[in-house]
């Protein structure tokens, strides 16, 4: 099932390497360098899934998970945190105290990624 995926990240590497393999899996994709642009597009696209970088510009991960958690309560997207620097075990509680689901480490592995968005589109198929 081809899934909506909003990523934001203020790395251009990771933005284009995850929507380079999320779009040849069929997936919808759309990405962003700023942190502040998340919460409206978040509106307008209807995301499934979003990957939030937990560090950049404009808003953090952690403040638009908790936004969006606000806002959209169970109806929210699955939240995916991803980070470089912050993934001790307290950095892993803190996202997902924010509100995400799942955290991965950069780079992400791309079967760890697949396998969370075959479960994303397994729960909408039964819903």
């Amino acid at each position: 099932m081809s899934l909506r995926i909003l990523i934001a990240d203020d790395s251009t590497d990771t933005l284009l390497t995850l929507r380079m393999l999320l779009e040849e899996d069929g997936h919808h994709v759309r990405t962003f360098d700023n942190g502040g642009a998340v919460v409206p597009a978040v509106a307008q696209f209807e995301p499934n899934v979003c990957i939030l970088d937990i560090e950049m510009p404009g808003a953090s991960g952690h403040a638009i998970a908790a936004e969006l958690r606000g806002i959209y309560k169970s109806e929210r997207p699955f939240m995916i945190a991803i980070s470089g620097r912050w993934y001790s075990a307290s950095d892993r509680l803190v996202a997902l105290g924010a509100g995400f689901d799942h955290f991965l480490e950069k780079p992400a592995d791309p079967r760890e990624l697949a396998h969370l968005l075959d479960g994303v589109s397994q729960r909408m198929a039964i819903a």
